[in-house]
């Protein structure tokens, strides 16, 4: 038996990490490692572009709850990742990239670059193997960082070494998984447990806030008791939209994407118990909606600055989870004085049962944006668009919203569960719809489209253009995704902002490409909607045949979202 080369051996160390999915553009640095990673039965999604590879792994990631894994190659295939880098990192998403090296051994190379100073910007850690004697153990420790971190890691090793002969020894090593210990719940420390306690029972209007901490501890139900008990409407961060979709007092998203009914509840409220949130600044409008002063959060590690604001003023460091279920106990009194949900006098003689009929009808019955705005003839409004397509999709299809103009208005669907939506959006770039959605796709679907749960990307023009050729990988892939471009021929941020500086719109505005022609051409099925009535029967087709359709939507580029019509009121 010949020796195995070094990329057989390091596709070997990745395997015992139990990676099973790989994201990828082969070139010279990684195709070596990725053949050997085929060959050892690891299924590969092989992209486009390699931004896509990133950014479809990241997705991966958030839907399994396991690490994603990509590759790229050196050099420029490393630098096209730049922007998908930093939302990994800002998004704490474990993930793990293969870029190789350019040949160490060679005085010149044209593809050479110091990578490590880019991925370092990025705020990602990068890892050089250029040791066989360390080489497995470097690997192995990237992956442990990568998972106790949740971070990126990149990983790179010089491709003429990649090929050369295994000399060290191939003793057992111990994957990372194996070294982490059983995660231990961390419980509230009592003294603050109980002022917390006591500072429920002084509050009057309570919203209890979840953030995707606590759809990854499963505290939903723990989340709903205690509103319940405590009579307080409850909230969700934009990453854990749907975590209370069927609750009657559930107020959406908590933040700039907020519907009307929700931002004058939450700037009523004179406490907000956020479980699982970071607080990021977009989750309070950046203090248009609570102040710091009137939140508690709950967090396994709460950050007294985040993003530039005080986050909150009360901490309560615990899991998300155990932290409602101690508060559920500790203010269980209070479910007693709820009575029949009139008000109430609140054990310190200050809070009262805020819910109410009234509120709940409240909620389910106001739009989410209430504003006069009008839609040229032959066009959509935008907001009526999401309001069918909430109707006439399944609750059990994946979502995935991106990012743009229009996913204010994909927010505020009230029909999607938590664990089936999906958005990452915390360096604010668009261009990533379609790779989230494939990452997603990959997560749940099984090998034959027609086996997968389908998975529904909603899109702007804008953003659907910049890696349109991703339609070729879902297509070879037999990927089982409906796409709907909500197409207002423009970019819509920013052709409504620079209509509200006065100043000229014509490099946001592009016009109409034919989008059901385009993706007909790539091999999917193909619709232009204009009216209404088109939607139903197009996902009803979609449903049937169970092939990646592109819905091109044609919606007016006069309806302003309410979160730029707050940001730059015309």
């Amino acid at each position: 038996m010949t020796d195995p080369r070094v990329y057989e051996v390091l596709a070997d160390s990745f395997l015992q990490e139990t990676v099973d999915t790989c994201f990828a553009l082969l070139g010279d640095a990684n195709m070596n490692w990725a053949s050997a990673m085929a060959e050892r039965g690891c299924r590969f999604i092989y992209v486009r572009h390699e931004h896509c590879a990133v950014a479809a792994a990241m997705a991966f990631a958030r839907s399994t709850g396991n690490p994603g894994i990509a590759s790229v190659t050196c050099g420029p295939g490393l630098t096209q990742v730049m922007t998908a880098l930093p939302a990994a990192v800002r998004a704490r998403i474990p993930l793990l990239i293969f870029a190789g090296e350019a040949p160490i051994k060679s005085a010149w190379y044209n593809q050479g670059i110091d990578q490590k100073p880019f991925v370092d910007a990025c705020g990602a850690r990068y890892v050089a193997l250029h040791h066989q004697r360390s080489m497995r153990q470097q690997l192995r420790d990237a992956f442990l960082l990568m998972r106790t971190e949740r971070m990126p890691v990149v990983v790179g090793v010089p491709f003429d070494l990649q090929v050369e002969l295994w000399s060290e020894s191939l003793a057992p090593m111990t994957p990372s998984l194996d070294l982490m210990s059983e995660p231990q719940p961390i419980v509230p420390d009592q003294t603050a447990l109980a002022a917390a306690a006591r500072l429920i029972d002084t509050a009057g209007k309570v919203i209890v806030m979840a953030g995707l901490g606590a759809v990854e501890a499963g505290a939903g139900p723990a989340c709903r008791m205690l509103a319940e008990s405590t009579g307080a409407l409850l909230a969700t961060t934009l990453p854990a939209k749907g975590l209370f979709y069927e609750d009657p007092y559930s107020l959406g998203v908590a933040g700039g994407f907020s519907s009307d009914t929700a931002r004058k509840y939450l700037s009523q409220a004179d406490l907000i118990i956020a479980v699982g949130a970071s607080l990021a600044s977009h989750n309070s409008d950046s203090g248009k909606l609570f102040s710091a002063d009137n939140v508690l959060q709950i967090d396994v590690d709460p950050k007294l600055i985040h993003q530039g604001r005080v986050t909150a003023a009360t901490h309560l460091c615990c899991d998300a989870k155990a932290g409602v279920e101690a508060l559920n106990a500790a203010v269980a009194n209070r479910r007693a004085l709820a009575g029949d949900g009139s008000a109430q006098t609140g054990a310190a003689g200050a809070g009262y049962y805020w819910r109410s009929d009234a509120i709940a009808e409240e909620i389910s019955g106001s739009a989410a944006d209430s504003s006069h705005q009008s839609a040229e003839p032959g066009l959509l409004d935008p907001r009526q668009v999401v309001t069918v397509l909430d109707d006439v999709i399944p609750s059990a299809w994946y979502t995935v919203n991106s990012s743009g103009h229009c996913s204010c208005f994909f927010a505020q669907m009230k029909k999607r569960p938590a664990s089936r939506f999906l958005t990452i959006r915390e360096f604010g770039a668009i261009g990533n719809g379609l790779s989230f959605a494939m990452g997603v796709a990959a997560a749940h679907g099984a090998a034959e489209a027609r086996e997968q749960e389908p998975v529904v990307l909603f899109d702007g023009d804008g953003s659907f253009l910049m890696h349109i050729q991703e339609l070729e990988t879902i297509v070879r892939h037999q990927l089982n995704i409906l796409i709907v471009v909500i197409n207002d021929g423009a970019y819509g941020s920013e052709v409504h902002k620079l209509r509200a500086e006065g100043l000229p719109e014509q490099g946001s505005v592009f016009g109409r490409p034919n989008f059901a022609a385009i993706a007909q051409s790539f091999g999917l099925y193909g619709e232009t909607v204009n009216e209404l009535s088109q939607l139903a029967d197009v996902v009803r087709q979609f449903s049937k045949r169970r092939s990646a359709t592109v819905i091109d939507v044609h919606v007016s580029d006069q309806i302003v979202s309410s979160v730029v019509r707050r940001s730059h009121p015309h």
